[in-house]
Order: C-alpha cells, then structure tokens, then sequence
C-alpha cells in the first residue's frame, strides 16, 4: 500500500498524468459520447464487451496521446498563455524524450485494441492518428485548426460503423457532420478562453478569425449540429421522445450562449465544459431509441 503511495505522489507520476490529461477527462468525454452513440446505431442496441471496450479504452488512450502530442509541439509556447503555463513540459517538470516514450506507448496500446477489429477500422484509425498529429501544425499555420481538430474527432464515428459492419451509411454522415459542426462550436469557445494570449504569440484559431462575429457564428453552427441530430433521427425512424431529447441538446446551446456573452474567460470556459453534458444526453438518447425500438 505504501508503494502504491509513493507512486500516486511521485512528481513525475503526476507530470505523465497531467502531460496526458488523465486528471481532466471533459476532452475525452467530448471524444467518446458520439463515438459510443455511433457505435449502438452500428449495432441497432448494445454492441457487445469486446467493441465497447476496444472504444471506450481506445478513446482514453488516443485522445491522451493527442494531448501529449500537443503538448510537445507547444512547449515553448504554453508558458506564455494563462491557462496552460504549469503545464509539465512548460515548466520542466517532465522532459520531452519521457514524454516522447510515453506518447509512443499509449499510441502502441490504442493500436493493439484497433488490431483486433478489422481493415476498414484500422485504416480508418491510421488516418485519423495523422490528423491528430497534425492539429498542433495547423495552429501556427490557419485560422481553422478547430476544423482540422473536429475532423480527427469525428473518425471514431465511422470506425463504429465498420467495426460493426464493415461499411457506412447515411446516418454515419449524418452523425458525423452534427459531431464536426460541434466540435468547431465547442472548440471556439475553448479557444475564446486564450484568445488574448494567443494573438500575443502568434498562435490561430477560429476564435480569432471570427472575431466580434464569434457568438452568431457559434449559434450558426449549433444550429446545424441540432439539425443534423434531426435529420439523424427521421432517417433511423426514431421516435418523438428523441425528438425532445433534440430540444434539450438545443436547451444546452442556448445555455452555452448565455454563458459567452461577455466573451470572459471564465464564461467561455464553462461553456466549454458543458459540453460534456450535452454529449452524454446524445449518447442517451440513442441508447434509450435503440433499446425501445
């Protein structure tokens, strides 16, 4: 028990943690509610322990070496932006060959869960890593490194579809597109937290771009992602009560409105935040449409 201790306490124990967002899962759940929702329309109801685990855990370990990723590529940035200047590898606390190791063996782990799928989801996975490890570079060189961002994070979603099934559909598109529609909205009011530190140091984001337009932008977008969740359901032949769940989603975007309205910092990131909620009542409204149905 006092190993275990002594571990927990170990300062480069926490560094690896933190490097990896282990100790901050809203970005991770941001990642797996849509990938789970795709992932029970794929199987029409509960997909089985084996694909459930493979992403759910795969979702963790990727995302984490995502963040690591990021973090490598940002360290002589973070210590100048508000948010992320105690990061460990900003402040020396973790070194960057450790966090190098680190990142290669979650990405190793993620890749032997994915092994156990098929061609059409291992390929699919490959891309999607790309495109994670490209998100960083994207923010140094355009304006829409959310959209590059909302791309990665809308892989697992036809993933779920051809681990079930090996092929797509309509409502795989349909999905996807109201995931990359949110995630650009959600992104930006991240981005919206370090927009002034940002603009010091060159970094770009949406939030810069759209500027006074930030706000009506993000409700455009919400917009879109409510409809598309619409459209989602009439293709599946859902029932009414997803239709209320739909209008509960939109309760959350007009929430998150309210909540950027003076474009703070604190604002911006509660509604950031809320967004994990929002995910969760997706996710429960395909589980409860694909068990009545």
């Amino acid at each position: 028990m006092n190993r275990v201790t002594d571990i927990l306490r170990d300062p480069t124990f926490k560094a690896l943690l933190e490097v990896a967002r282990l100790d901050k899962p809203v970005g991770t759940l941001l990642l797996l509610w849509p990938t789970l929702a795709a992932l029970w329309i794929a199987s029409n109801g509960w997909p089985g322990w084996h694909l459930f685990l493979v992403f759910t855990l795969g979702t963790f370990l990727t995302r984490s070496a995502g963040c690591v990723i990021n973090d490598i590529s940002d360290r002589s940035l973070d210590g100048h932006v508000k948010r992320t200047q105690l990061r460990p590898l900003a402040t020396g606390a973790l070194s960057v060959r450790l966090a190098l190791a680190w990142m290669v063996f979650l990405l190793a782990v993620a890749g032997l869960l994915v092994l156990t799928t098929n061609f059409e989801t291992i390929l699919l996975a490959g891309v999607s890593a790309v495109l994670a490890g490209l998100y960083p570079l994207m923010k140094r060189i355009t304006h829409l490194p959310q959209l590059v961002l909302g791309v990665a994070f809308s892989f697992g979603i036809p993933m779920a579809f051809t681990a079930v099934n090996g092929e797509i559909n309509t409502a795989t598109g349909l999905l996807f597109f109201a995931n990359l529609v949110w995630v650009v909205a959600y992104d930006t009011e991240y981005a919206m937290v370090d927009r002034d530190d940002d603009l010091k140091i060159g970094i770009k984001s949406t939030a810069i771009l759209f500027a006074e337009q930030d706000r009506l932008i993000i409700g455009c977008l919400q917009i879109m992602f409510v409809m598309f969740l619409w459209q989602l359901g009439e293709n599946l032949a859902f029932s009414n009560l997803y239709l209320a769940f739909v209008l509960a989603i939109g309760g959350f975007c007009l929430r998150q409105q309210w909540l950027i309205r003076r474009r703070d910092r604190e604002g911006s990131f509660s509604a950031f935040k809320n967004n994990q909620y929002l995910g969760l009542l997706l996710f429960v409204a395909i589980v409860v449409e694909t068990s009545i149905l």
